[in-house]
């Protein structure tokens, strides 16, 4: 028998009901049209989710499980992807169906190490019974104000050393934006020179090679924390084929560091010439600037300045510039994982190689470098490599910006030499340690830089100086301890916010800070499980918190022995 005389078997008819619609949760036809009118029927490339996200949160106070479902049609993406990069940032309140919205206003207080010195903890708990049911009083990490500790954040405007009585008041006078005021606009910036040596740059009156010369010259180092030659790495993307990208990290969370916060309120013109400097040097097609969610006047400043550098170019070819906004993720510091968050996905660092230099943010080519690195650009061509490498103490060479807080009278960012020690510092650029306070101890590189007693306080401040003792300097950010204060309670503070900030993709470290942080909350610690954990936690983490997460905890035990337990 032939496939044409092949009897057709008849289906059997079944009493189950024909399904009327697609399977999965239905878009509520109310929320499509709300969606619709808050991110625009164009907008709906994939990289724009947590954009979106944030629009949507900002007009309705969370993100309801209607609004969700909505936005992935909008975008075509399934309901369970715009789900999971909803939960994973810490800023999305994300409301199941069966669950109370939050409420309308949510008041933070920043629990780091600088402001929990500074009383942050008394906040905590005095607060939500002063402000009522009405407002939310939550803790937050580090936001990035540890010289205004202790830190409260109210809505979106930022309380410097915050009392119950200050906070009250700004809730009254209804004070829950931050404004940004006082800065170098882009006229201002024209008129002091701004943007004279791009111009010279466009119009060739510099080479290419000379400008990454004098950066190689200048011995500058990226200044986010992880120290590689910024003339070099220009070097290498450049060789690398078109089009290339570049990713600026403002994302700023390691507990201690506010300097390029400190900054931007000040010159944002100086970075943005920085930057496009780099973009010429380099070839850059597209400029990304992510910028962290607890600076909401920075954003706003930002978003007026770049928008008036493109009503008025410096030259007819400038790369476009985006902002993109954070949502609440340390991890998102980490290079790879800032991309993953620029591409509109959860912060989840790479595995390594390829390197992002050479497939980075849309599997192009890319620049990546941190804020102040692009900062220092303008001055560094202005006045010659050599003259940035001139300067420096105990023989080292160039200059830092330290961001310091804690026990000292003048906490804030402090442009010193690099080299110089902590004693030096806390001297000369402090007023000296706070009335009644006698220094103790110091975090050299904020959370994840380790802890060295008062003894050793003479150790050169540098990239490379610190690392024979456990610990490095990473992003400068120094936070000075006293003899009111206890190493074992700051790497208790340090190992909490590791817990809380751990992306979970890899157990080492997703199981190592959550054990570390439980053990060494006991008054007797366990040294040789602790010792094992750290091992590991080093070799098997995928990116550099987990791999640093066990800093402070291993200085405790090598330097401040008299604190632990027999």
């Amino acid at each position: 028998m032939n496939a044409r005389t092949i009897p057709i078997q008849p289906v059997p008819v079944t009493r189950q009901r024909r399904r009327e619609a697609p399977k999965g949760r239905q878009v509520d036809p109310q929320a499509a049209r709300e969606v619709a009118a808050l991110i625009g029927e164009a907008a709906t490339q994939r990289d724009l989710l947590i954009e979106h996200l944030h629009k949507i949160q900002d007009h309705h106070g969370h993100l309801s499980a209607a609004h969700l479902a909505a936005l992935a049609k909008a975008m075509g993406l399934a309901q369970t992807e715009v789900y999971e990069v909803a939960t994973f940032y810490h800023h999305f309140d994300v409301v199941k169906e069966a669950q109370t919205p939050p409420a309308a206003l949510t008041i933070r207080v920043c629990d780091g190490l600088s402001c929990e010195m500074a009383g942050a903890r008394d906040l905590l708990e005095r607060l939500p019974a002063i402000l009522g049911k009405d407002v939310r009083v939550i803790p937050a990490p580090c936001v990035g104000r540890c010289e205004q500790a202790p830190a409260v954040v109210v809505g979106q405007h930022p309380v410097a050393a915050a009392t119950v009585d200050t906070v009250a008041r700004a809730l009254s006078e209804g004070r829950t934006r931050d404004v940004p005021s006082g800065h170098v606009d882009l006229d201002a910036y024209k008129a002091q020179g701004g943007y004279t040596l791009l111009q010279s740059c466009i119009n060739g009156e510099r080479e290419v090679e000379d400008v990454i010369k004098a950066m190689e010259d200048s011995g500058l180092r990226g200044l986010g924390g992880a120290g590689f030659p910024a003339g070099r790495k220009w070097r290498i993307v450049r060789n690398e084929p078109a089009p290339r990208l570049m990713a600026v990290n403002i994302d700023e969370g390691e507990p201690g560091t506010f300097k390029d916060r400190h900054y931007l309120e000040r010159d944002p013109h100086r970075f943005l010439e920085g930057m496009l400097i780099a973009a010429w040097a380099v070839g850059i097609h597209k400029c990304y600037i992510y910028l962290r969610d607890e600076y909401h006047g920075c954003r706003a400043l930002l978003e007026q300045e770049i928008q008036r550098l493109r009503d008025s170019p410096p030259w007819p070819g400038m790369p476009e510039i985006e902002l993109r906004r954070g949502a609440g993720a340390y991890i998102c510091g980490e290079e790879s994982a800032m991309i993953e968050s620029i591409e509109g996905k959860r912060g989840i660092p790479r595995l390594r190689p390829p390197y992002v230099a050479q497939v980075g943010l849309f599997g192009r080519p890319t620049l990546e470098h941190n804020f102040e690195t692009l900062y220092w650009v303008p001055e560094i061509l202005h006045k010659g490599g050599a003259w940035f490498a001139a300067h420096g103490r105990h023989g080292r060479k160039g200059l830092r910006s330290f961001s310091v807080s804690g026990r000292v009278k003048e906490p804030g960012v402090k442009l010193a030499p690099a080299g110089i020690t902590i004693r030096e510092l806390i001297d000369e650029h402090c007023g000296g340690m706070a009335e009644g306070h006698r220094f103790y101890g110091y975090l050299p590189g904020g959370a994840s830089g380790g802890i060295l007693p008062a003894s050793m306080g003479d150790i050169p401040l540098d990239f490379d100086t610190l690392q024979p003792h456990g610990c490095f300097i990473g992003s400068a950010a120094v936070v000075v301890l006293s003899d009111h204060d206890t190493a074992t309670a700051a790497a208790r503070n340090t190992m909490r916010f590791f817990h809380h900030e751990s992306c979970g993709q890899c157990t080492p470290c997703r199981n190592g800070t959550a054990k570390v942080s439980a053990l060494i909350e006991h008054d007797h610690w366990d040294l040789e499980l602790l010792a094992d954990l750290s091992q590991v936690m080093r070799d098997a983490s995928i990116c550099g918190l987990g791999q640093a997460a066990p800093n402070p905890v291993d200085s405790v035990i090598r330097y401040f022995p008299q604190e632990l337990k027999p």
